[in-house]
């Protein structure tokens, strides 16, 4: 130890000069490596290079890395290994600003010795060590980070210096797949922004997708597919799909997928009923402005008109987006669509039942028909018709011809 002090003491008085007149590192590689050198007096020559902010100096923390590796086993006492966790991140951290690439398989070591699996590890190693490997781009290492971060995800604790402790290692992790830039690394991101974690980590998740990949579409319906994500991973995969900076027509696509699992994926839990309404609700949205993409949409867009109105209770709210999204489209498919509407509601005021919930829908039904501007004489002949009946009350026949006024001649 007073060996350390009086290196320090000199480095302290002349240390500026030596520095500024060359970089050569030899005199501290051979400090370093001493035989009979400590984990605390090595820990003190990194500091002190650290503190004197040279580059270029990949070579000396890399050999400085492979040597604490080789005696981080006889780390046996609490200061031994507090002094090793020290050295490892400043280690880490000189490898990643140097875009060291060749120490990737070392930095990983550090990753696995000082993991926050083993309670005696704090996380900080880990988490710089992750840290590094994103920096330095080796793209090899992004499904073990990734099976690292969705570990942490699926094992959530209710102890708070655990919970502590693991959320350094997701830091670490999310900061690395954010800087891969790798399709893989999208979802455990994801799940962490919508996992057990803290605000900030949540948020610090939730940013670093948009940088993981352009157009996550594909992933994205993957995961509101996959029949064993809850009603509330899905819903919040489509939110961040209409994040993205992707295309209209990749989150109209999205968007079909929404809106098919709102209706396919059955469940008796009321909070999630309520969920998968508001992604339909908001994937019907998506479809009015950006169009349709994909065919299923029509089927699907059946279902929120006929489920609701079927209903003793109808949701008007997502019957009304139905019919907006319909009239705007204005498609052959989505004009058939309003056309079966019109029909039923006038098959039911003919024969019945007719009562106040039927009325309502022609009250929808007959302007969104009018919307598309089409030119089909089947509908224009049951408007007419519709205008002309004595089945039908006066604010209704008049309906029905303010909708033939919009149709144009």
């Amino acid at each position: 130890m007073k060996r350390i002090i009086l290196f320090s003491l000199l480095l302290s008085l002349v240390g500026m000069t030596i520095f500024a007149q060359s970089t050569d590192m030899s005199y501290y590689e051979w400090e370093y490596n001493r035989s009979e050198g400590t984990f605390a007096s090595r820990l003190g020559v990194l500091e002190i290079v650290r503190a004197a902010n040279l580059t270029e100096i990949g070579d000396f923390y890399h050999n400085a890395l492979k040597l604490l590796l080789a005696k981080l086993p006889d780390a046996r006492t609490r200061d031994e290994r507090d002094a090793a966790n020290d050295s490892a991140k400043i280690l880490c951290q000189g490898l990643g600003a140097e875009k060291y690439t060749d120490a990737a398989p070392e930095i990983w070591q550090v990753v696995q010795n000082f993991d926050v699996v083993r309670d005696i590890n704090d996380g900080l190693a880990m988490q710089d060590a992750l840290v590094a490997l994103g920096q330095l781009g080796d793209t090899n290492y992004v499904p073990h980070i990734a099976l690292r971060l969705d570990n942490f995800n699926t094992h959530e604790t209710p102890d708070v210096e655990s919970k502590r402790r693991i959320q350094r290692g997701v830091v670490g992790a999310i900061s690395a797949l954010e800087a891969f830039h790798e399709p893989e690394g999208f979802i455990p991101v994801f799940f962490a922004s919508i996992g057990w974690y803290d605000p900030a980590i949540r948020a610090m998740a939730s940013n670093a997708l948009q940088n993981i990949i352009d157009d996550p579409g594909e992933i994205i319906s993957e995961i509101i597919k996959d029949t064993g994500n809850n009603p509330h991973a899905k819903y919040e995969a489509w939110r961040e799909m209409l994040k993205t900076g992707a295309s209209n027509t990749s989150k109209a696509k999205v968007a079909a997928v929404a809106l098919a699992t709102g209706w396919t994926y059955a469940t008796s839990n009321v909070t999630y009923q309520r969920t998968l309404r508001e992604m339909r609700m908001s994937a019907i949205d998506t479809i009015r402005v950006m169009g349709v993409e994909d065919d299923s949409v029509y089927a699907n867009l059946d279902k929120s008109y006929t489920n609701n109105f079927v209903n003793n209770m109808p949701d008007y709210d997502e019957i009304r987006k139905t019919l907006d999204a319909l009239s705007v489209t204005a498609s052959d498919e989505a004009v058939q669509l309003l056309f079966k509407f019109l029909q039923e509601l006038h098959e039911r005021r003919r024969g019945g039942p007719w009562g106040n919930k039927e009325r309502q829908m022609l009250q929808l039904v007959v302007p969104a028909i009018g919307a598309t501007k089409t030119q089909s004489q089947d509908v224009r002949l049951l408007l007419t018709t519709i205008q002309r009946s004595s089945d039908y009350t006066g604010a209704e026949q008049n309906w029905a011809r303010d909708a033939i006024r919009q149709l144009g001649n």
